[in-house]
């Protein structure tokens, strides 16, 4: 009696350690499903997702007061799920083969981004603190350009500043120029689209080499 008891018992178990393997093989699933893939794929991914909701050609002014026959507006990528957690993902490859201890960025296209750089790395175990600056300080409270951390906390730390889409680099310059009043040791910045108009060039002059996600060669049909 006890030996068909005791079979009986170990049946259950292996039944049960056989159901818990299916059902975490079943969430695995799910999950590569709802992601896009980790590879090769979420590069030409963030592309088509930035072609279809960001890019047009036309003529238009860019922030730097340049006129050109192409533009990027972020925001309606940076507005998406999706586009927000591939980019986090890439940034993230690249940051962590980087001294880094904070990620930093210029109002208000680099907020976004920041968070879900700061986000995505807590998520993969290792994490990022960020903070940004202000265009311009507030009027009340504190009063300064620097938010998201203790000035203290900054000093002789490094940081990668961040943008969403860089054209001769002066907002990302603005950013860092900042930062290293307060201490901030930064050479390297990190942007999604770099239009190639003089940023690389003009970050170098400055000691910062800018890295980018895509460029506008991956865009243009108008040459």
């Amino acid at each position: 009696m006890r030996g068909r008891v005791g079979d009986a018992l170990r049946r259950t178990r292996e039944l049960l350690r056989s159901i818990d393997r299916d059902v975490e093989m079943a969430a695995t699933a799910m999950r590569a499903k709802a992601r896009p893939d980790s590879t090769d794929g979420r590069s030409d991914r963030l592309k088509e997702i930035i072609r279809s909701r960001s890019f047009s050609e036309g003529e238009s002014k860019l922030a730097s007061g340049q006129t050109s026959n192409f533009y990027f507006d972020m925001k309606m990528t940076l507005s998406q799920p999706e586009g927000l957690f591939l980019i986090a993902e890439l940034m993230l490859d690249q940051i962590y083969g980087e001294n880094c201890d904070y990620v930093g960025g210029l109002e208000m296209g680099a907020v976004p981004v920041l968070n879900a750089v700061a986000l995505r790395s807590y998520e993969r175990g290792k994490p990022i603190p960020l903070f940004w600056i202000r265009k311009k300080a507030k009027e009340h409270g504190t009063m300064k350009l620097l938010e998201g951390e203790q000035i203290e906390a900054l000093r002789g730390k490094t940081a990668i500043m961040v943008d969403d889409v860089t054209t001769t680099g002066g907002s990302v310059l603005k950013a860092i120029e900042e930062a290293r009043c307060y201490g901030v040791i930064i050479d390297t910045a990190l942007t999604v689209v770099d239009r190639l108009e003089g940023a690389v060039e003009n970050l170098a002059q400055h000691g910062v080499t800018l890295k980018s996600l895509l460029t506008a060669e991956d865009f243009r049909t108008v040459k």
